[in-house]
């Protein structure tokens, strides 16, 4: 099971708990780092992802299939909303969030397949990482300096922190874009991720035309995209470009398509 992840979870969300209350009414106005969210907006997206684990809305045909334009839906519905009432749902949710996640953990439904729509099927122990992923990466990269705009500090990260959140990455990876990244990869090739977090896998190619990626442990290719797991996060969810962040050995143009068509949700 994923305990790590729920671990991970419980610890992201504690350091943004502590940041909150630090919080000026000025600088929960100011543009994250997230395209178009101001802070507030982030912290919406986490208390609506929150509150739908907890009370799932009944299924509506006319949402965005899109992932990202399904997450801006959530937070324009909140747009109107003052910073207290965003905070309360964020503080009402999150602990059921928490615990639901807890007991995810236990057999026999641990194990059983979750359709999250517009990321793929995972199994449900494993969506304790999705919010380890989700808290983690919103708060460093899109709140907090130097990406972000709000000047507060936290210890660095660890890999007890990176580790959850790279796992889901990596889950999602053959299913999020389908055929369109499967395409880019003809040639097995390897992420080497080093620091908070490591892991060394092979992106294996699709085996026929309507199969997709895998992701396998360990190194098995001559071609190598060597990055830490930190800027993993940052680079595979494209908010930074992923030229400045890895250093490639064997054959580039094997990686290349890949890395330039990879975007994590």
């Amino acid at each position: 099971m994923t305990r790590a992840g729920l671990a991970a979870a419980r610890s992201s969300t504690a350091q943004l708990a502590e940041i909150i209350p630090r919080m000026s009414d000025e600088q929960w106005e100011l543009p994250s780092a997230c395209d178009g969210w101001r802070v507030i907006d982030v912290v919406a997206h986490l208390a609506a992802l929150a509150s739908e684990a907890v009370d799932p809305p009944p299924p509506d045909p006319s949402l965005p299939k899109n992932r990202e334009r399904y997450h801006d839906l959530r937070v324009d519905q909140r747009r109107g909303w003052s910073h207290a009432e965003v905070l309360d749902e964020w503080r009402r949710s999150t602990p059921r969030q928490l615990d639901l996640l807890e007991a995810a953990q236990e057999p026999p439904g641990a194990d059983e397949p979750v359709d999250v729509p517009g990321l793929g099927t995972y199994p449900r122990h494993l969506l304790a990482n999705t919010m380890a992923f989700n808290v983690f990466c919103h708060l460093r990269n899109d709140m907090l300096a130097p990406d972000g705009p709000l000047p507060f500090t936290l210890p660095e990260a660890t890999d007890d922190q990176v580790a959850p959140a790279v796992e889901f990455m990596l889950a999602g990876l053959p299913q999020m874009q389908g055929p369109e990244l499967t395409a880019t990869v003809e040639r097995p090739l390897v992420l080497d991720l080093t620091g908070p977090g490591a892991t060394t896998v092979t992106v294996l190619p699709a085996t026929g035309p309507d199969g997709r990626l895998t992701v396998a442990p360990g190194a098995d290719a001559g071609t190598r995209v060597h990055s830490t797991a930190l800027d993993f996060i940052v680079w595979a969810t494209t908010r930074k470009p992923w030229r400045d962040h890895c250093r490639i050995t064997g054959d580039a143009s094997a990686a290349t398509p890949f890395l330039d068509r990879l975007d994590i949700i």
